[in-house]
């Protein structure tokens, strides 16, 4: 909210929650009741249209959030270079609630308003004068309504709340208090209700102009430069006639400068154009990629997974991922996305991070679960790993930390087959085994002397037991063929910790993959359940057993740009995988680790606990 939230400013609908568009039932209801006793032909298409035309705008915006955010993960010609927190996250989630108001106000004019019923579908007159009366009054009033919202009494009440996104997203154009963006919608309704009144309105004439309003409100807020040089050339007089994103971007930085609308030419008449504008414009043009110190390699998860990476549904990938039954019925989406990602051929950019002057990104493969177990995908896989491995290494990466299935053994034999392939590769390959066992070994309560190992023995698994045997802690194993699998890699004087046995009443149990409910049951009552797995165990006791989450570390307040969980992880807590690759980048550790190579436990954790990395448990 505002600093000092003034009256109207929350909005009338925000205690329904995600029922909200049940304040639109009415007309849904309606439309349907007209649509069965008049039939389609009599009726009118313009009312009927308005709510359909509603939900293309909120498609419009999604587009405009997806395409920004992959621009701004790259850190191309990005013009604030700059992070959001949480926080803002948080404050924009109810962008639709604009697209709701502007619904309302169109049904009620198509009902209402002497001649907005039975509009054609286009009358040129009516066109030419929307544009002459956006031009002129809306552009106008805009400016001086703009001006005012900046006075102390009306910014600490309404517009500071805009205002606190420093670093805009297409979505922060609509985020303002409810008495404000009503303010917006009747000054943009004047057009329409003047061109109803003189008869002149048709419903391509008023589709296109709230189109307009969407893409310049998203395209000035897009926090990247889009709009070329040429255009300005081509057409000098479109300098006064169009914005740019730069332009709207030094309005959030300075604030009392460039107040205009769309049409910068009143800034130019009263003198309030930022003379930086310009030099920002042309270096904004100019920008680069980004070059990057750490690379994370993951991959999608399940098919719902792609609306949770911050580049889909912001406010859903700022929580710990969860399968949700709004998203269950979008399955054709889901489908055509799984279709569309896998064609695509290459991996991309999610999110990007810096933290001491080290610069990360965090890369998908675009390949989900199930296709690593298909033995038909593990040659293409192994090729976008190879391939992205390569582009890091021009890109200037010091490190690649491997995410997820993206080193599995039986994959890539813990990410080995790049390093055989290319021995002198530049690029160090980080598995991060070495502090997610730490992790783990960190989990186990204080004084436990022995512990039970059950599931598919992994990497970390047999460098947890190692470890743990090391210190005198009794590792019991179910499993006689994983026993057998792992004793070798225990050194003979202390292979007497590690021990096989179908009963035990040990109530700390160390799990991996494949771990079924049967066996969950058969530990006592108040078993401590830790995962040494990448992906969570399927929880099955809820009779006071405790599972803790899988490897991961709380990341330091110096990391920015931080606003989307990482997986089902929760808010500002990493993967141990990806911790490790990060500490390996920020120590300059000149070893790989991957294969068979485990690095010392002890100096991993320690490093990152130096670097402010935090175990869960203390955050």
């Amino acid at each position: 909210m505002a600093t000092n939230p003034g009256i109207l400013s929350e909005w009338p609908w925000k205690r329904l929650g995600s029922f909200k568009y049940l304040v639109l039932a009415p007309w849904v209801v309606h439309g349907c009741h007209l649509a069965a006793t008049k039939g389609w032909r009599e009726l009118d298409l313009g009312y009927i249209a308005i709510l359909p035309s509603m939900l293309l705008r909120a498609l419009h915006d999604q587009a405009w959030i997806t395409v920004s955010r992959l621009y701004n993960a790259r850190g191309k010609r990005q013009i604030v270079d700059r992070g959001i927190e949480f926080d803002q996250v948080d404050r924009e989630r109810n962008w639709d609630d604009q697209i709701i108001l502007s619904a309302i106000l169109l049904l009620l004019g198509s009902l209402y308003l002497p001649g907005g019923q039975n509009l054609p579908w286009w009358r040129i007159d009516g066109a030419v004068l929307l544009v002459l009366l956006h031009a002129g009054p809306v552009e106008f009033l805009y400016y001086w309504f703009h001006r005012a919202l900046h006075h102390h009494f009306l910014y600490t009440r309404y517009h500071s709340h805009h205002h606190a996104s420093i670093v805009t997203e297409p979505i922060t154009s609509v985020i303002h208090p409810f008495a404000e963006l009503l303010a917006y919608q009747l000054l943009f309704s004047v057009p329409m209700i003047t061109c109803a009144l003189t008869g002149t309105a048709s419903i391509i004439t008023f589709e296109m102009y709230v189109i307009y309003i969407d893409f310049m409100n998203n395209m000035g807020h897009c926090n990247f430069e889009l709009v070329p040089n040429r255009l300005f050339k081509w057409i000098p007089p479109l300098k006064y006639l169009m914005y740019t994103p730069s332009f709207h971007s030094l309005h959030h930085t300075q604030f009392r400068t460039n107040y205009s609308l769309f049409m910068p030419f009143y800034d130019y008449i009263y003198n309030t154009m930022d003379k930086s504008t310009d030099a920002l414009y042309e270096n904004s043009l100019k920008g680069k990629e980004k070059e990057v110190d750490v690379v994370h390699l993951t991959h999608l998860t399940s098919l719902q997974s792609i609306y949770h990476i911050r580049t889909g549904f912001a406010q859903y990938a700022s929580k710990p991922y969860t399968s949700m039954w709004q998203l269950r019925i979008m399955w054709p989406v889901s489908w055509l996305s799984m279709v569309l990602t896998w064609a695509y051929g290459s991996w991309f950019t999610v999110e990007r991070n810096s933290m001491k002057k080290l610069r990360m990104q965090s890369w998908a493969i675009p390949r989900y679960s199930f296709h690593y177990g298909l033995n038909n995908e593990k040659e293409a896989i192994n090729d976008l790993i190879e391939k992205a491995i390569s582009e890091a290494g021009k890109k200037g990466a010091k490190v690649v930390s491997l995410g997820l299935l993206n080193q599995a053994h039986s994959l890539n034999g813990s990410g080995e087959l790049y390093l055989q392939k290319y021995p002198k590769m530049g690029v160090r390959l980080v598995d991060g085994t070495s502090l997610a066992a730490a992790v783990v070994i960190d989990t186990i309560p204080r004084g436990t002397n022995q512990v039970i190992l059950a599931g598919k023995i992994s990497k970390v698994a047999r460098s947890v037991a190692a470890a743990l045997c090391k210190k005198n802690v009794k590792v019991i194993m179910t499993n006689k063929q994983e026993y057998h699998l792992l004793k070798p890699c225990i050194p003979e004087n202390e292979a007497g910790n590690l021990l096989l046995s179908t009963t035990s009443t040990t109530e700390v149990w160390l799990i991996g993959e494949g771990l079924d409910a049967a066996e969950q049951f058969r530990a006592p009552q108040g078993t401590k359940f830790i995962p040494f797995s990448q992906f969570p165990p399927k929880m099955a006791r809820k009779d006071c057993c405790t599972y803790a989450m899988t490897p991961a570390m709380g990341v330091p307040e110096s990391m920015q740009n931080v606003h989307s969980c990482e997986n089902w992880l929760p808010r500002m807590v990493m993967s141990a995988w990806r911790v490790a690759g990060i500490v390996h980048a920020l120590e300059g550790w000149s070893e790989d680790e991957c294969g068979d190579t485990v690095l010392d436990l002890e100096k991993v954790w320690s490093a990152a606990i130096m670097h402010g990395f935090r175990p869960v448990a203390q955050l």
